[in-house]
């Protein structure tokens, strides 16, 4: 098919029925062109069957299915550390002699002004390119690396990342060329992720006449080997093929099924980089012909489907003109590689990098959005432990988000502050999967695990569409009036038996280790609530640690003292943590227990201490706790009982989007069996101060974009069975409140009086959310606030005293 012709078929996009395979491409792959098991021989039959337009179609399809509509690029600088090399491809430029280079190493100096720069301009990335063991063939190199004190290129190099390490913000990526298991070894303290080019698979290449005839480092076996040896290490490694140097489409073929194969084996194979061969004045190939863009297009769809929906495939923006980059995407294109706001590309410099907003708009055209990754790729980051360094690890979870992505709004729940901008204001354009997802769940259906996971990936108009259908699933459920309920907080104490990574608010055993620990008598849990009816208090929510002196008959006797003290209050107390531990230590069975509790005045239970209901994230998060299973019994057992209960979800840690799916739809099914749910209450993970996430071991809470999104998405997968979604003020902030109310919540929660549990974590939004300051909110919202019951029942508007924090 000629240029021009390919560029108004992908500019023009897909045939509807295309379209409409993007989700079920995975499925359709694998029962009508499965790749896995097949030769050389068999993939070129095949593939020869098949025409470059269905090629690109299935290709395309595969993967929208595995990255939805993202496009990842890295910013980045550019280190060349050295462009002395002991190889002489024939097309290269930037290797160069000794005379040509001068300096024959960037001095440490010069390293560190250049990712400073990077820094200084948003920069995640330092990318250092260097020539291969130069010291093999240059005085030159022996002389300078003897300067410094280093017996090779690759010492250098350890020093020179660990400098940008340990001065900026950068994560290096490492290109030093072929390496064994001990420099893989060397090198990864420093490294969130190393590469090297595989090229070709061809011996042919490197024989008189071809492009790597006298360049030992590029003999395919040896290259082969390197990859490998990258796998055993355990790096998150990028490599690919260079095409258009004179292979063929079967060595090409060969190629990818050997970076297939070792892929399978290791599973560190990040990306694979599908480059366009560029003829370079003053080089022996300076007049070789190079690839069409057909050529490379059927390169790349060729690519994804024998490696697969998962793989992340790359082509470098700048060695095509604008008009080609949205043929490259459809063709299977999900990742622009690294890209600089700073430096040049010194491999191809008369390439320039395209703008980032020029890329941007390219992107979008191809109906695709462009986001930033870092380093090491968000497959690979969200399993960190496995693939950095334990120096590194912490840094990167702390970077990214639940995709393993960089979280950059700057955002924390519970710190308080100006929300930063996602989109929620632009025009509601969901693409044809996310509208699918949407109109299933807006007529009642349980949406499942996949689906739930790819509302979660939403960017831009998918982002703002699921915001649009929350709310007006919460309109027609529920109304336009924000509901809040007055109530105080009694934590009765701050010891605890369990240790939680997320909790900072208890204390361990009666150690002070982050503030006095305490335990209030009856008496003063009695006072306290009745303090709170005077001051207009329709509901004290009582819950503390696992006290070691605590038992059964501990939480009967704090029910009977408040019901005592304030007899018309609602008593909402007791995580089914501490209702296990109650019935456990009094040797009864749930049931039994509860409903004692209900005879002593309980009159509902929160639906804390679930976090997340996945034994995975559980084992990390909470491993002493309840399980997932013993929680939703305690909630169906309180529900049998005659107590209703509220569910919450903890997130933003060590979780991923599937864990949140699971987690919705647990609680989901959980509500279509009892109806015992009140309300739904996702709590974004506070890190401050949170042990796991001091120790490196989460993430920095939810980015703003995932907080809004798990309100958002809760309303649309618990639609209908759960009415009310809460949005907490505590977590949120006032500005971020504010904006969920537009996204499918229609609840405030309660006004606290005294807040303790976020505050510990190192929360900075308050104690207390007085009545006037509820109104002010949902009046911001556009919307009228009234006052409720626990149980969502009116109450009349008569003035609330002031509700100040107690001392």
């Amino acid at each position: 098919m000629a240029r021009n012709g390919l560029l108004r078929l992908y500019r023009q996009g897909l045939s509807e029925p295309h379209q409409h395979r993007r989700r079920e491409g995975m499925d359709r792959m694998a029962s009508g062109y499965d790749f896995d098991r097949l030769t050389a021989d068999d993939v070129v039959a095949r593939l020869g069957a098949m025409s470059i337009e269905r090629m690109i179609a299935e290709s395309e399809a595969m993967t929208l299915a595995a990255h939805g509509a993202l496009a990842t690029y890295s910013r980045k600088v550019f280190i060349p550390l050295t462009r002395l090399c002991r190889d002489v491809c024939h097309y290269c430029t930037f290797a160069t002699t000794p005379r040509q280079a001068g300096a024959a190493y960037l001095s440490r100096e010069q390293v560190l002004a250049i990712a400073r720069a990077g820094e200084a301009a948003g920069c995640r990335e330092a990318l250092f390119t260097l020539g291969d063991r130069p010291e093999d063939r240059y005085a030159a190199a022996r002389d300078a690396l003897a300067a410094t004190g280093h017996a090779s290129t690759l010492a250098y190099l350890r020093d020179m990342a660990q400098a940008v390490l340990d001065e900026t913000g950068l994560l290096p990526h490492l290109n030093p060329g072929l390496m064994d298991t001990d420099d893989y070894a060397a090198l990864r303290p420093v490294s969130a992720s190393m590469g090297i080019m595989l090229e070709s698979a061809s011996d042919r290449l490197c024989e008189p006449g071809g492009p790597h005839f006298g360049s030992p480092d590029k003999l395919p076996a040896a290259r082969l080997a390197a990859i490998e040896a990258a796998g055993r290490a355990g790096i998150p490694f990028t490599t690919g093929l260079l095409i258009g140097i004179g292979e063929t489409r079967r060595e090409r073929i060969e190629a990818l099924l050997a970076i297939r194969d070792l892929h399978a084996r290791y599973g560190h194979v990040q990306e694979v980089i599908i480059q366009n061969f560029r003829a370079k004045p003053g080089t022996r190939m300076a007049d070789h012909v190079e690839p069409s863009l057909e050529e490379h297009l059927w390169t790349i769809a060729a690519a994804r489907l024998l490696l697969g929906p998962d793989m992340t495939i790359q082509a470098p923006p700048n060695l095509h003109d604008r008009a080609e980059l949205t043929a490259l995407l459809r063709a299977g294109v999900n990742d622009w590689g690294g890209v600089s706001p700073v430096t040049p590309d010194h491999v191809n410099p008369e390439a320039p990098w395209p703008h980032l907003a020029v890329l941007a708009q390219a992107t979008a055209e191809a109906g695709r959005t462009l986001i930033e990754r870092l380093a090491i790729g968000p497959a690979h980051a969200r399993s960190v432990d496995r693939w950095a360094d334990p120096a590194l690890a912490p840094r990167i979870r702390r970077m990214v988000d639940g995709r393993g992505l960089p979280k950059s709004d700057g955002w924390s729940a519970g710190e308080g502050g100006a929300v930063p901008g996602i989109g929620l204001d632009a025009a509601p354009r969901a693409r044809p999967g996310t509208a699918a997802i949407l109109a299933k769940a807006a007529s009642g259906a349980t949406l499942d695990e996949r689906d739930i996971v790819a509302l979660f990936r939403a960017e831009d108009g998918d982002l703002s569409a699921i915001a649009a259908t929350a709310d007006e699933l919460r309109r027609t459920t529920v109304g336009d009036a924000v509901t809040y309920v007055v109530n105080r907080n009694i934590n009765y104490t701050n010891i605890c038996l369990y240790k939680c990574g997320f909790c900072a608010f208890s204390k361990g055993s009666t150690k002070a280790e982050r503030g006095p620990a305490y335990r209030l008598d009856l008496d003063e849990v009695g006072r306290r609530a009745a303090e709170a009816v005077e001051r207009g208090a329709t509901e004290v929510c009582l819950q503390g640690g696992i006290h070691p002196a605590f038992d059964g008959h501990t939480y009967l006797d704090i029910v009977r003292a408040v019901r005592t003290a304030a007899p018309s209050v609602h008593i909402h107390a007791f995580s089914p943590l501490e209702v296990t531990h109650g019935a456990q230590t009094l040797g009864l069975p749930l049931e039994d227990y509860l409903a004692r509790l209900k005879a002593a005045g309980l009159s509902t239970l929160p639906g804390t201490a679930a976090e997340i209901l996945d034994p995975e994230i559980r084992a990390i998060l909470c491993p002493d706790k309840l399980g997932a299973d013993e929680w939703i019994e305690v909630m169906r057992t309180a529900h049998g009982v005659g107590l209703r209960s509220t569910a919450t979800i903890m997130f933003g840690h060590v979780d991923g989007y599937e864990h949140w799916a699971r987690h919705l739809l647990r609680v989901r099914a959980l509500q279509t069996e009892t109806g015992g749910f009140t309300e739904f209450v996702p709590l974004p993970f506070v890190h401050m101060e949170a042990p796991i996430w001091r120790k490196g071991k989460a993430r920095s809470g939810p980015s703003y974009r995932e907080a809004v999104l798990m309100h958002a998405v809760a309303r649309i997968v618990l639609h209908p069975v759960i009415a009310n979604i809460q949005v907490s003020w505590v977590k949120m902030g006032t500005d971020g409140a504010r904006a969920v109310l537009d996204a499918g919540a229609n609840d405030l929660g309660g006004v606290l009086m005294d807040e303790s549990i976020t505050r510990s974590a190192g929360g900075r939004n308050g104690q207390c959310f007085d009545r006037t300051e509820m109104i002010a909110l949902a009046a911001g919202a556009g919307r009228p606030a009234r006052q409720r019951t626990t149980l969502y029942q009116p109450i009349g508007h008569e003035p609330i005293p002031s509700l100040e924090p107690f001392a």
